[in-house]
């Protein structure tokens, strides 16, 4: 997985409006333990029953529909009446989940929508503690802070989380972490996953029973860099309301409910606009976009296209196993804008994944910096191994990248993936071939002759390798090291999979 997921234990800030604090200070020091102690094997109640006339709350989401969740006052007292009250009082109907990040968590609970704002029901912030007895498996209903919980506001999070996860798993987040796990936790994320690595953390003090096919439902929307959803999730009403006896479905193999597979597999429509890349002496490569996900980032590419923009251009870095990189004027890596001038946020969608024949936009640290450099995805082969130790794959993204045969799912998430090769991926992999020098860029330029926008006319499609007669012999896949080395030359040892693909001037 990426930096960014591993580190998502310092990223649930419901920072106040003018403060400067960053990313990395929404957390303990390092050298603390955010975990409960391993010696305190203390039993998990997320999932305890209700009893009959306790206060549950219900939340219904415009076009989604409706959450319930238990609440805790025994192990959370302070964090359960600050949120009964300003659910009692209207505070939360009308706000939206300002924050969304797959296989993590969703956030709400700001009146400004921005992540800056909010009050507890007494003003200010409060203080909601912690309890061992409550942690983050999917469902889970916390407060975001500032810091520690002394910070606790009005804003809240929903835990989706990662799959049930392996001891293999557990183990590497708990190494790259610090953190200390005790057997009931570790037992209880083996069972149904979660985000084992904000416990010791935030205040627990709900668990969904009703509705968590929304949830994860809602954490699949498309966000722009700040993690903010393109479409806005609005919460219409949060009541509190008693429980009646109903059905308690804590676990999200209790609905029918599937995980979003991913789209890049799409077929164009007859008449759909499809681009056509003729690269000279190697042939031409024919993409879909996805503009009903990315509208931004499809219409960024049909007009630099439409435009000529990038007719002549290279793709000035090649890197074998891994992608080609072009769509620069200057073919230096530092150069580019949109086809609106400078940078634009193309966002991503987290069913348009890191498959080979993927197309993406080169960024300098976030998707808000993309603009006209792009990269064609070839990777590193897929088997097995490659999420052996990784959470945060489900099943369907697993099975799309084994079927796929080549891709790089360490950037999924960080770059705004918006296209797909449906013809001509056999090109790809024949310039990613091509001899180059230190700084990897081809040694015989590699000349994009035209790009146009065309009408898809029925032609088959061909997604994969096996769909070619590929005649360069198979490489051998990069070792774990290799494939560090290969996402940034200048990247440090222990700073891995988190590079800028793109303007070698950001690296």
């Amino acid at each position: 997985m990426s930096i960014k997921k591993k580190i998502l234990a310092v990223i649930l800030c419901a920072l106040t409006a003018g403060s400067v604090m960053t990313m990395t200070s929404c957390g303990r020091d390092e050298e603390e333990s955010v975990g409960i102690s391993a010696e305190e094997n203390v039993e998990i109640m997320n999932y305890t029953a209700p009893k009959n006339g306790d206060k549950v709350i219900e939340m219904t989401f415009k076009d989604y529909g409706t959450v319930k969740f238990r609440l805790f006052p025994e192990y959370a007292k302070k964090g359960v009446e600050n949120f009964t009250k300003l659910a009692e009082s209207g505070y939360y109907d009308g706000l939206t989940f300002h924050r969304i990040i797959q296989d993590f968590m969703i956030q709400g609970g700001d009146p400004l929508g921005t992540g800056t704002g909010g009050d507890s029901t007494w003003g200010g912030e409060f203080d909601g503690g912690v309890n061992g007895h409550l942690v983050h498996v999917p469902g889970a209903v916390a407060y975001a802070n500032s810091g520690s919980t002394a910070t606790n506001r009005s804003q809240f999070y929903i835990v989706t989380g990662s799959p049930a996860m392996t001891d293999a798993e557990l183990d590497s987040m708990t190494s790259y972490t610090g953190i200390e796990l005790s057997e009931n936790q570790r037992n209880i994320y083996k069972e149904v996953g979660g985000t084992p690595s904000l416990d010791g953390n935030y205040t627990v003090f709900g668990q969904v029973f009703d509705g968590l096919d929304v949830i994860f439902t809602i954490q699949s929307t498309a966000t722009n860099a700040n993690d903010a959803p393109l479409n806005k999730v609005i919460v219409e009403s949060v009541k509190v309301t008693e429980y009646n006896g109903e059905e308690l479905k804590w676990r999200i193999s209790d609905y029918d409910w599937q995980p979003a597979a991913p789209v890049n597999y799409t077929e164009p429509q007859s008449g759909e606009k499809i681009v056509s890349m003729k690269i000279k002496d190697y042939g031409t490569v024919k993409f879909k976009l996805f503009p009903e996900y990315l509208p931004d980032a499809a219409e960024n590419f049909f007009q630099l296209a439409e435009s000529g923009y990038y007719d002549g251009l290279t793709f000035h870095r090649v890197i074998n196993d891994f992608m080609i990189q072009g769509g620069d004027p200057l073919g230096t890596g530092v150069g580019g804008e949109s086809a609106w001038g400078g940078e634009f946020d193309g966002g991503t969608y987290g069913s348009l994944i890191h498959v080979a024949g993927a197309l993406c936009y080169a960024n300098s640290g976030s998707t808000a910096t993309d603009g006209s450099q792009f990269y064609i995805v070839t990777g590193m082969e897929i088997d097995d191994t490659v999420f052996a130790n990784a959470a945060g794959y489900s099943e369907s993204k697993k099975e799309t990248y084994l079927k796929a045969g080549h891709g790089y799912p360490y950037l999924d998430g960080n770059y705004t993936v918006f296209g797909q090769v449906i013809d001509g991926l056999d090109v790809v992999f024949r310039i990613q071939k091509t001899e180059t020098d230190d700084s990897d860029k081809p040694l015989n330029d590699v000349i994009i002759e035209s790009v146009t926008v065309e009408e898809y006319d029925g032609s088959p499609v061909k997604w994969f390798t096996s769909d070619y007669d590929m005649t360069e012999p198979a490489t051998e896949a990069p070792t774990e090291d290799a494939t560090e080395d290969v996402t940034d030359a200048e990247t440090t040892e222990g700073e891995t999979e988190d590079t800028d693909i793109a303007p070698d001037s950001a690296q």
